[in-house]
């Protein structure tokens, strides 16, 4: 088994110290770091960002050729971890010896301690593995602003072990609007202050997903994980990308029940899980939004986009899109010059 020992919650410490372990090629810019890995030890990847004086992320797409423990010693800071298993299977323990709590595919997990206690990250050998963690300091001695000192003020009080206790682990429910997020970390192609931006976006989207996750499943502790199972949510996943790839096809309850192989039940309930949405309000922000990109990349007509989008009324698309962007299509089209000469 291979132990590796990180002494720090510095993100650019972090990177130093696992390449110093593990090897391959460091590229780093403007906070922002990538270690690629590809030899005997582990494949794959290891990435992170510094969101501020106290948050860091840092994604591991990794597969270990052989068990290995990642064992983080940060008594000065002693952060929360915020984990969010995107891919595969891992364990996070208190101490190499302590109990494994394991996280499966699109499960949350929230971990602190007292200041004694390491945080271990468990991966076991030839498992590929895609973990997002967020920790946060508890102990830091600069702030970045009120609003970060009210975050942390409220994470302390929510999730820092009390009462006489040494740990707080929380293993949450299925959630995979967090591996949407993490997806669209991996989307963002712009560079300098508006790359950082969007990426500090994202991370504290996901952060608060996470801890909303945790409050619904205070509220709805007698059934976690709903009536779904995983196999399930993954099926409502790849049928919310059909829909997204596809958005002309005339979609029914039946026909997307009868392509899972899920009653109509089940499908609705995934969507309200995933999207906070009905099946047909999903289908319907898709061909809204499909539509509006076409207005600003085509020279598509709105009847064209109507019909292109799987809708067969312009006089409904215009509503709806009136809804959702508080202004007609033919006013937003014919208005795109005018953006672009003045942006």
């Amino acid at each position: 088994m291979n132990i590796i020992e990180l002494k720090t919650n510095r993100v650019e410490e972090s990177f130093n110290q696992l390449k110093i372990a593990l090897g391959g090629v460091l590229i780093s810019s403007d906070k922002e770091f990538r270690l690629e890995l590809h030899n005997e030890q582990v494949s794959g990847e290891i990435t992170g960002i510094a969101v501020n004086k106290n948050i860091a992320f840092m994604e591991y797409d990794v597969t270990f050729n052989a068990d290995t423990l990642i064992v983080r010693n940060t008594p000065v800071t002693n952060p929360i971890y915020f984990l969010y298993c995107a891919e595969g299977q891992m364990s996070h323990s208190f101490g190499v010896s302590g109990s494994k709590r394991s996280l499966n595919q699109f499960q949350t997990g929230i971990f602190a301690s007292d200041p004694s206690r390491d945080t271990v990250l468990f991966f076991r050998k030839d498992q590929a593995v895609r973990l997002s963690s967020i920790s946060v300091n508890t102990h830091a001695q600069a702030r970045d602003n009120d609003a970060i000192n009210l975050l942390q003020a409220q994470l302390l009080k929510t999730f820092m072990p009390k009462d006489g206790k040494e740990i707080f682990a929380y293993t949450g429910s299925y959630n995979l609007k967090i591996a949407e997020q993490m997806q669209q970390l991996e989307t963002i192609k712009q560079q300098g202050i508006v790359r950082r931006l969007l990426l500090k976006g994202i991370v504290h989207t996901m952060l608060a997903l996470e801890i909303q996750q945790h409050n619904d499943d205070v509220k709805n502790a007698s059934n976690n994980f709903g009536s779904l199972s995983r196999n399930e949510m993954d099926t409502i996943k790849e049928l919310s990308s059909f829909i997204q790839n596809y958005p002309e096809v005339a979609y029914s309850l039946e026909y997307l029940s009868k392509k899972g192989g899920m009653s109509p039940a089940k499908l609705q309930e995934g969507f309200k899980l995933l999207h906070d949405r009905t099946v047909s309000d999903y289908i319907r922000n898709v061909r809204v939004e499909t539509a509006e990109k076409l207005i600003r990349t085509t020279d598509l007509n709105i009847s064209e986009i109507v019909y292109t989008v799987g809708l067969t009324s312009r006089s409904y698309f215009s509503k709806i899109f009136k809804q959702k962007y508080n202004c007609s299509p033919k006013y937003y089209q014919d208005h795109q010059h005018t953006i672009a000469v003045t942006a």
